[in-house]
Protein backbone atom coordinates (compact mmCIF):
# COMPACT_ATOMS: atom_id res chain seq x y z
CA UNK A 1 0.00 0.00 0.00
CA UNK A 2 1.56 3.65 -0.64
CA UNK A 3 2.35 5.32 2.30
CA UNK A 4 -0.15 8.08 3.06
CA UNK A 5 2.74 9.95 4.92
CA UNK A 6 4.97 10.19 1.49
CA UNK A 7 5.95 13.67 0.43
CA UNK A 8 4.32 14.25 -2.80
CA UNK A 9 7.33 16.71 -3.73
CA UNK A 10 10.91 16.53 -3.12
CA UNK A 11 13.51 19.23 -4.10
CA UNK A 12 16.80 18.43 -4.12
CA UNK A 13 19.73 21.29 -3.22
CA UNK A 14 23.40 19.61 -3.52
CA UNK A 15 25.29 22.27 -1.50
CA UNK A 16 29.51 23.62 -1.48
CA UNK A 17 29.86 26.43 0.22
CA UNK A 18 26.67 28.04 0.10
CA UNK A 19 25.92 29.63 3.42
CA UNK A 20 24.85 32.70 2.07
CA UNK A 21 22.22 31.97 0.25
CA UNK A 22 20.31 28.68 1.73
CA UNK A 23 18.73 30.38 4.61
CA UNK A 24 16.65 33.00 2.12
CA UNK A 25 16.37 30.55 -0.19
CA UNK A 26 14.88 27.34 2.12
CA UNK A 27 12.58 30.36 3.55
CA UNK A 28 11.69 31.13 -0.23
CA UNK A 29 10.45 27.31 -0.72
CA UNK A 30 8.71 27.57 2.57
CA UNK A 31 7.18 30.35 1.50
CA UNK A 32 5.37 28.82 -1.96
CA UNK A 33 3.30 26.32 1.08
CA UNK A 34 3.42 23.56 -1.96
CA UNK A 35 4.09 21.00 0.83
CA UNK A 36 7.87 20.39 -0.67
CA UNK A 37 10.49 18.20 1.21
CA UNK A 38 14.18 19.82 0.75
CA UNK A 39 16.80 17.28 0.45
CA UNK A 40 20.25 19.11 0.95
CA UNK A 41 23.45 17.09 0.03
CA UNK A 42 26.37 18.96 1.53
CA UNK A 43 30.18 18.12 0.49
CA UNK A 44 31.65 18.77 3.85
CA UNK A 45 31.46 22.46 2.66
CA UNK A 46 34.23 24.41 4.28
CA UNK A 47 32.03 27.78 5.12
CA UNK A 48 29.91 25.51 7.50
CA UNK A 49 27.32 25.01 4.86
CA UNK A 50 26.22 21.94 6.70
CA UNK A 51 25.71 22.93 10.10
CA UNK A 52 23.80 25.61 8.79
CA UNK A 53 21.16 23.82 7.28
CA UNK A 54 21.07 21.16 10.46
CA UNK A 55 20.15 24.11 12.48
CA UNK A 56 17.40 25.13 9.79
CA UNK A 57 16.04 21.16 10.14
CA UNK A 58 15.70 21.28 13.79
CA UNK A 59 12.34 20.65 14.75
CA UNK A 60 10.77 20.39 10.93
CA UNK A 61 9.93 17.55 9.08
CA UNK A 62 10.29 19.52 5.97
CA UNK A 63 14.02 19.67 5.49
CA UNK A 64 16.42 16.64 5.60
CA UNK A 65 20.49 17.25 4.97
CA UNK A 66 22.51 14.52 4.09
CA UNK A 67 26.14 14.86 4.97
CA UNK A 68 29.19 13.58 2.15
CA UNK A 69 32.48 13.57 3.69
CA UNK A 70 34.20 15.85 0.56
CA UNK A 71 33.48 17.35 -2.40
CA UNK A 72 32.73 14.09 -4.48
CA UNK A 73 31.07 16.09 -7.18
CA UNK A 74 27.56 16.88 -8.33
CA UNK A 75 27.03 14.07 -10.50
CA UNK A 76 27.02 11.52 -6.93
CA UNK A 77 24.99 14.17 -5.20
CA UNK A 78 22.36 14.23 -7.27
CA UNK A 79 22.16 10.52 -7.12
CA UNK A 80 22.25 10.14 -3.40
CA UNK A 81 19.46 12.85 -3.89
CA UNK A 82 17.17 10.69 -6.12
CA UNK A 83 17.66 7.55 -4.07
CA UNK A 84 16.69 9.48 -0.88
CA UNK A 85 13.91 11.44 -2.30
CA UNK A 86 12.96 7.76 -3.61
CA UNK A 87 13.10 5.79 -0.56
CA UNK A 88 11.01 8.67 1.22
CA UNK A 89 8.07 7.78 -1.40
CA UNK A 90 8.08 11.10 -3.16
CA UNK A 91 6.30 11.00 -6.37
CA UNK A 92 8.17 14.16 -7.78
CA UNK A 93 11.47 14.62 -7.53
CA UNK A 94 12.80 18.41 -8.49
CA UNK A 95 16.18 19.72 -8.44
CA UNK A 96 17.76 23.14 -8.54
CA UNK A 97 20.62 25.26 -7.93
CA UNK A 98 21.11 26.91 -4.44
CA UNK A 99 22.92 30.07 -5.39
CA UNK A 100 19.19 31.62 -6.78
CA UNK A 101 19.79 31.34 -10.10
CA UNK A 102 17.21 29.30 -10.17
CA UNK A 103 14.18 31.45 -8.87
CA UNK A 104 11.99 29.40 -6.52
CA UNK A 105 9.19 31.46 -7.81
CA UNK A 106 9.04 29.33 -11.08
CA UNK A 107 8.81 25.69 -9.07
CA UNK A 108 4.55 25.98 -9.17
CA UNK A 109 5.25 25.91 -13.65
CA UNK A 110 7.41 23.12 -13.47
CA UNK A 111 4.97 21.33 -10.96
CA UNK A 112 1.73 22.14 -13.34
CA UNK A 113 3.58 21.24 -16.37
CA UNK A 114 4.69 17.51 -14.59
CA UNK A 115 1.36 16.74 -15.01
CA UNK A 116 1.65 16.13 -18.38
CA UNK A 117 5.30 15.43 -19.10
CA UNK A 118 7.99 12.89 -17.70
CA UNK A 119 10.46 14.80 -17.29
CA UNK A 120 10.05 18.90 -17.10
CA UNK A 121 13.14 21.54 -17.56
CA UNK A 122 13.37 24.56 -16.62
CA UNK A 123 14.47 26.29 -19.87
CA UNK A 124 16.91 29.36 -21.03
CA UNK A 125 15.91 28.72 -24.33
CA UNK A 126 12.38 28.00 -25.27
CA UNK A 127 10.44 31.49 -25.99
CA UNK A 128 10.38 33.68 -22.83
CA UNK A 129 13.18 32.34 -21.07
CA UNK A 130 16.72 33.92 -21.28
CA UNK A 131 19.86 34.42 -19.32
CA UNK A 132 20.24 37.92 -16.63
CA UNK A 133 23.82 38.99 -15.62
CA UNK A 134 25.96 36.57 -17.58
CA UNK A 135 29.22 37.77 -19.86
CA UNK A 136 28.83 37.54 -23.73
CA UNK A 137 31.72 34.47 -23.55
CA UNK A 138 29.82 32.43 -20.86
CA UNK A 139 26.61 32.86 -23.25
CA UNK A 140 28.35 31.39 -25.91
CA UNK A 141 29.65 28.79 -24.12
CA UNK A 142 25.76 27.50 -22.95
CA UNK A 143 24.61 27.98 -26.64
CA UNK A 144 27.38 26.24 -27.84
CA UNK A 145 27.07 23.34 -25.38
CA UNK A 146 23.79 22.93 -25.78
CA UNK A 147 23.76 23.35 -29.53
CA UNK A 148 26.22 20.15 -29.46
CA UNK A 149 24.34 18.36 -27.38
CA UNK A 150 20.97 18.77 -29.04
CA UNK A 151 22.19 18.14 -32.23
CA UNK A 152 25.28 15.36 -31.84
CA UNK A 153 22.65 13.45 -29.52
CA UNK A 154 19.78 14.06 -31.49
CA UNK A 155 18.20 15.50 -28.21
CA UNK A 156 14.62 17.48 -28.25
CA UNK A 157 15.05 19.42 -25.47
CA UNK A 158 16.29 23.07 -26.00
CA UNK A 159 18.42 23.34 -23.05
CA UNK A 160 20.00 19.73 -22.57
CA UNK A 161 22.81 21.25 -19.74
CA UNK A 162 19.92 23.06 -17.50
CA UNK A 163 19.87 21.73 -13.64
CA UNK A 164 15.92 23.39 -12.94
CA UNK A 165 13.70 19.92 -13.61
CA UNK A 166 11.38 17.80 -12.04
CA UNK A 167 11.45 14.36 -12.85
CA UNK A 168 8.05 11.63 -12.30
CA UNK A 169 8.99 9.00 -9.64
CA UNK A 170 9.14 6.36 -12.63
CA UNK A 171 11.56 8.04 -14.70
CA UNK A 172 14.04 7.94 -11.88
CA UNK A 173 12.72 4.43 -10.79
CA UNK A 174 13.58 3.04 -14.69
CA UNK A 175 17.19 5.39 -15.37
CA UNK A 176 19.68 2.83 -14.07
CA UNK A 177 21.31 5.02 -11.62
CA UNK A 178 24.66 3.74 -10.90
CA UNK A 179 24.99 3.31 -15.13
CA UNK A 180 25.78 7.04 -15.26
CA UNK A 181 29.52 7.81 -15.64
CA UNK A 182 29.28 11.84 -15.98
CA UNK A 183 30.05 13.91 -13.51
CA UNK A 184 29.45 17.75 -12.53
CA UNK A 185 27.23 19.52 -14.86
CA UNK A 186 27.64 16.78 -17.83
CA UNK A 187 25.53 14.50 -15.16
CA UNK A 188 22.37 16.51 -16.45
CA UNK A 189 23.58 15.80 -20.32
CA UNK A 190 24.24 11.92 -19.96
CA UNK A 191 20.58 12.08 -17.74
CA UNK A 192 18.35 13.97 -20.33
CA UNK A 193 19.79 11.56 -23.07
CA UNK A 194 19.11 8.04 -21.41
CA UNK A 195 15.48 9.82 -20.13
CA UNK A 196 14.70 10.70 -24.14
CA UNK A 197 16.23 7.17 -25.25
CA UNK A 198 14.19 5.26 -23.12
CA UNK A 199 10.69 7.10 -24.77
CA UNK A 200 10.13 9.35 -21.70
CA UNK A 201 8.22 12.38 -22.58
CA UNK A 202 10.12 15.52 -21.88
CA UNK A 203 8.72 19.47 -21.83
CA UNK A 204 10.43 22.71 -21.33
CA UNK A 205 9.01 26.00 -19.26
CA UNK A 206 10.63 29.36 -19.95
CA UNK A 207 12.73 30.51 -16.61
CA UNK A 208 15.07 33.23 -16.60
CA UNK A 209 18.61 32.27 -15.14
CA UNK A 210 20.49 34.66 -13.08
CA UNK A 211 23.67 34.88 -12.27
CA UNK A 212 24.76 34.32 -8.47
CA UNK A 213 24.54 37.35 -6.33
CA UNK A 214 26.76 35.88 -3.42
CA UNK A 215 29.04 33.16 -3.72
CA UNK A 216 31.44 31.98 -6.11
CA UNK A 217 30.80 30.07 -9.06
CA UNK A 218 31.40 26.27 -9.45
CA UNK A 219 31.80 25.99 -13.01
CA UNK A 220 34.65 26.06 -14.17
CA UNK A 221 36.92 25.33 -18.00
CA UNK A 222 37.40 21.59 -16.74
CA UNK A 223 33.64 21.01 -16.87
CA UNK A 224 33.18 22.35 -20.15
CA UNK A 225 35.89 20.50 -21.58
CA UNK A 226 34.24 16.98 -18.95
CA UNK A 227 31.14 18.49 -21.20
CA UNK A 228 32.17 18.07 -24.43
CA UNK A 229 33.83 14.30 -23.53
CA UNK A 230 30.82 13.10 -22.37
CA UNK A 231 28.53 14.28 -25.26
CA UNK A 232 31.05 12.65 -27.71
CA UNK A 233 31.05 9.23 -25.42
CA UNK A 234 27.04 9.26 -25.16
CA UNK A 235 27.67 9.84 -29.74
CA UNK A 236 29.72 7.10 -30.14
CA UNK A 237 26.91 4.77 -28.10
CA UNK A 238 24.51 6.18 -30.11
CA UNK A 239 26.05 5.31 -33.36
CA UNK A 240 26.96 1.87 -31.94
CA UNK A 241 23.15 1.35 -30.18
CA UNK A 242 24.50 0.26 -26.76
CA UNK A 243 22.31 1.46 -24.36
CA UNK A 244 22.59 -0.08 -20.87
CA UNK A 245 21.07 -3.71 -19.99
CA UNK A 246 18.75 -2.50 -17.28
CA UNK A 247 17.55 0.58 -19.27
CA UNK A 248 17.08 -1.77 -22.20
CA UNK A 249 14.77 -4.29 -21.18
CA UNK A 250 12.63 -1.27 -19.15
CA UNK A 251 12.77 1.11 -22.00
CA UNK A 252 9.60 -0.43 -23.84
CA UNK A 253 7.94 -0.41 -20.21
CA UNK A 254 8.43 3.09 -20.36
CA UNK A 255 6.83 3.99 -23.46
CA UNK A 256 4.08 2.01 -22.90
CA UNK A 257 2.98 4.74 -20.27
Amino acid sequence: MPNPNAPGVALLLPTYNESENIPSLIAAIRGLNAGIRVIIVDDHSPDGTGELADQLAAGSDDLTVIHRPGKLGLGTAYGAGFRHALAMGADLIMTMDADFSHDPAYIPSLLEMARRFDLVIGSRYVPGGGIRNWEAHRRALSRTANALAHTVLGLHARDCTAGFRCYRRRVLETVDLDAIRADGYSYLIEMLYHCERLGFSVGETPIVFTDRQRGQSKISRGEIFKAGGTVLRLARERITGRVGVHQSELSQEAQQH
